[in-house]
């Protein structure tokens, strides 16, 4: 198996929000396709923050792309002159107050959604021990909720599809999976 050789590529972004990229590409077999649209979107960062109190901490927010109130995770972009691991933390205290280290981070794996479409990966990160000590920093069109459940409760969560974004879901049964003991 080999990969496809990008001959031509030109930005048709609608804006910086949403970039798409044209792709003229030859496949292995020498076939040319001039229309393969892609989103490099970025990568992303989420965080399953689990408090001194054996908590888990959960973000509740409207989500315009699918036009629903979600229980997520804290989570968002890699941001610009940030490893991974800042953007994580970053992220963390921005949407749940909670400040912590890169050193309290537990790498828990990756994935991505939409992988003949977008160049976005998600890393997970578990972070234990933590607990409210910042302001939250929201962006203008976040308004979250705070809610702070116990992990055997996180898991029926799942189950009764409460919480069923794929990078929460993902990273919540990783952590169970790595750490069983933290949902006992």
């Amino acid at each position: 198996m080999k990969k496809w050789k990008i001959i031509k590529e030109a930005d048709v972004s609608p804006n910086k929000w949403f970039p798409v990229l044209q792709h003229t590409v030859e496949l292995p077999n020498g076939k040319i396709i001039d229309d393969y649209f892609i989103s490099p979107m970025g990568n992303g960062v989420i965080v399953l923050p689990l408090t001194t109190n054996n908590e888990i901490v959960l973000i509740k927010q409207y989500k315009h792309g699918v036009g629903e109130i979600t229980i997520e995770l804290p989570a968002g972009g890699q941001q610009p002159g940030l490893t991974l691991e800042e953007s994580a933390i970053a992220e963390l205290e921005e949407e749940a107050g909670i400040k912590t280290t890169v050193n309290n981070l537990i790498y828990l794996g990756k994935t991505t959604i939409i992988p003949s479409k977008t160049s976005h990966i998600s890393y997970y990160y578990l972070a234990k021990n933590l607990e409210f000590n910042s302001a939250q920093h929201l962006d203008a069109t976040e308004d979250i909720e705070i809610i702070k459940v116990a992990p055997k409760q996180v898991l029926e969560m799942i189950k009764n599809n409460e919480i069923w974004t794929a990078d929460a879901v993902v990273t919540i049964i990783q952590a169970f999976l790595k750490y069983p003991e933290i949902f006992e």
